[in-house]
C-alpha cells in the first residue's frame, strides 16, 4: 500500500502510458484534420458531449466508490483479525499459562494461520513463503495438500482445544469462549474470501472503458477550433482524468493484491506474529516497514 506522496506526474503517465498515447493520437488527428487538411466541417456541438461527460463521470465514480467499499471492508476484516488474534493469545496465556507447551503450540499455530491466510489471499505459494516456516510446527507438505490450508489449521486448533477440555485443563465455560473466538476467525476468513473470489461485474469496467474512449475521441472535435494544436495536451488531460478515476476503481477492486494499492498484509501478519510471540517470550520477527518508493507491503 502506498503511504507516502513520492509519486510524480511522470510516474503517473508511465502507469497510463498506453492510454496517454492513445489520447494524444486522438487530439493529434483532430488538430491535423482541422489545420493541415483544412476540414473545418469536422466540428461537433458541445452540448451532447457535455451531457455524455456528466453521465460518464457519475458512472465511473460509482464504480470507483464501489471498489473502495470493497477495499475498506478488507481493511476492517484485517483489523478484526488483529483484535481477535490478540484476544485469542490472551485467552490461551491466561487459561493455560504462558510457559505451557500447549500454549506455545497453539499460539505458534495461530501465527502460522495468519500468514497462511495472507499467502492464500495473495495467491502465493505456501512452500516458498519466507515467514510461514518460522512459526509452522506442523508438516508443510501436509498443509500444502489441503484444499483450504487455513481451515485445516483452525481444525487442528479446535482438536487441540477439545483435547484439553476433555482432559480437564480447560473448563466448559472457557472452552465455549475459545470456541467463539475461533468462530470469529472463520467469519473473518470467509469475508476475505468472499471479496477475493467475487469481483465486481465485468460490465462496469467494460462500459466505462468504452465510454471513455468514445468520449475522448469525440472531445477534440469540440475544442479544436478554439485551441488549435493545444487540443492535443488538452485531450490527454481530459481523457486521463476519466481514465485514472476508472483505473483507481479497477486496482481497488482487489484489496489483497501485491500491487501498490493492496493492503499491507505482510506488515499486518508479521505484526500479529510479533504481538503473540512476545506474550510467550519467543523471538519476535522484524516487522516490514515502508520501502524507498513509499510502499508498505
Amino acid at each position: 500500500m502506498m503511504v507516502s506522496n513520492k509519486g510524480s506526474v511522470f510516474r503517473l503517465l508511465l502507469w497510463q502510458k498506453h492510454s496517454a498515447l492513445l489520447f494524444a493520437l486522438a487530439g493529434t488527428i483532430a488538430a491535423a484534420l482541422w489545420h493541415v487538411f483544412e476540414w473545418p466541417w469536422l466540428k461537433l456541438p458541445a452540448t451532447p458531449l457535455t451531457v455524455i461527460g456528466a453521465a460518464l463521470g457519475i458512472f465511473v465514480s460509482f464504480r470507483t466508490n464501489s471498489a473502495y467499499d470493497r477495499w475498506w471492508e478488507g481493511r476492517k476484516l484485517w483489523g478484526r483479525m488483529i483484535n481477535e488474534s490478540r484476544h485469542l493469545c490472551t485467552q490461551l496465556v491466561s487459561y493455560l499459562g504462558p510457559d505451557a507447551k500447549e500454549t506455545r503450540a497453539l499460539v505458534r499455530r495461530h501465527a502460522a494461520y495468519v500468514h497462511a491466510l495472507r499467502i492464500g489471499l495473495r495467491q502465493q505459494s505456501l512452500s516458498e513463503d519466507p515467514d510461514l516456516p518460522r512459526v509452522l510446527d506442523d508438516d508443510l507438505e501436509w498443509l500444502t495438500s489441503q484444499s483450504n490450508p487455513t481451515h485445516a489449521l483452525l481444525q487442528k486448533q479446535m482438536d487441540a482445544l477439545a483435547a484439553l477440555n476433555a482432559a480437564g485443563a480447560i473448563d466448559d465455560r472457557r472452552m465455549q469462549s475459545l470456541d467463539l473466538t475461533l468462530r470469529e476467525l472463520v467469519n473473518i476468513q470467509g469475508g476475505c474470501e468472499r471479496i477475493k473470489k467475487t469481483p465486481l461485474p465485468r460490465g462496469y469496467g467494460f462500459i466505462a472503458e468504452r465510454l471513455i474512449l468514445i468520449f475522448t475521441f469525440a472531445f477534440p472535435y469540440v475544442v479544436v477550433q478554439q485551441l488549435g494544436w493545444l487540443t492535443v495536451p488538452t485531450t490527454v488531460l481530459v481523457g486521463l482524468s476519466f481514465a485514472l478515476i476508472s483505473e483507481a476503481g479497477r486496482v481497488l477492486e482487489d484489496p489483497f493484491t501485491m500491487f501498490w494499492n493492496g493492503l499491507p498484509l505482510s506488515n499486518i501478519s508479521t505484526m500479529i506474529e510479533a504481538n503473540v510471540m512476545q506474550r510467550i517470550d519467543e523471538p519476535m520477527p522484524e516487522i516490514p516497514t515502508v520501502d524507498r518508493d513509499g510502499i508498505l507491503m
